[in-house]
């Protein structure tokens, strides 16, 4: 199974970066427990990933991740493609500690390898400690916005770019890895 991709925007970051930036993806619809508003505008429920050939592969995905061995098998898919960095789901969310625990443990396993995550899964964090190549950027427009301080790594969804910029937020809408990178205030503009 193909467990890492790349849309169009990794290939981007990638290419950008010279780096191997891929990302892992589960149903939105079926993850995302703390969505809130954002759910009138998810990408991950319209176009390529509701397709007929698209929406099974993020659901054998979702069924990888409830096997106990889940972790041996994206270290191995990790390995075999040279992947720098991955990004935890393009699509869908943390869904349970268990699998939260399961994603610490490839971490911990790959120290070499940045992985990082938007997440409206905030409860899921709390009391966690986050290995040290893990990056969480907390996303607004969850059921729990209220555990996000203002000094906290966050995304928001901005209109446009010039309302973003004035805001004074990075924009990561074309280079993904601009959200890791120095400033906690990530913009992204409504696809």
């Amino acid at each position: 199974m193909n467990f890492l991709t790349q849309n169009s925007k990794l290939k981007k970051t990638s290419e950008l970066n010279k780096l191997k930036v891929f990302n892992f993806g589960i149903p939105a619809q079926d993850t995302c427990l703390w969505a809130g508003d954002c759910k009138k505008f998810c990408y991950a429920s319209k176009g390529a990933y509701i397709w007929s050939n698209v929406k099974p592969a993020f659901e054998r995905r979702l069924e990888a991740t409830k096997q106990n061995n889940f972790p041996e098998l994206m270290i191995a898919e990790i390995k075999k493609k040279k992947a720098n960095a991955v990004r935890i789901h393009d699509s869908g969310d943390f869904y349970s500690r268990e699998y939260l625990h399961k994603w610490f443990k490839i971490m911990e396993s790959m120290p070499e390898v940045k992985f990082y995550a938007y997440s409206k899964s905030l409860p899921l964090f709390e009391g966690e400690r986050l290995p040290k190549n893990f990056t969480l950027i907390k996303s607004e427009g969850g059921k729990r916005d209220d555990l996000i301080k203002s000094t906290d790594r966050h995304a928001k969804i901005f209109k446009n770019e010039e309302d973003l910029l004035n805001a004074g937020y990075v924009n990561a809408s074309n280079d993904d890895l601009k959200a890791i990178g120095d400033n906690f205030k990530i913009g992204l503009v409504i696809h």
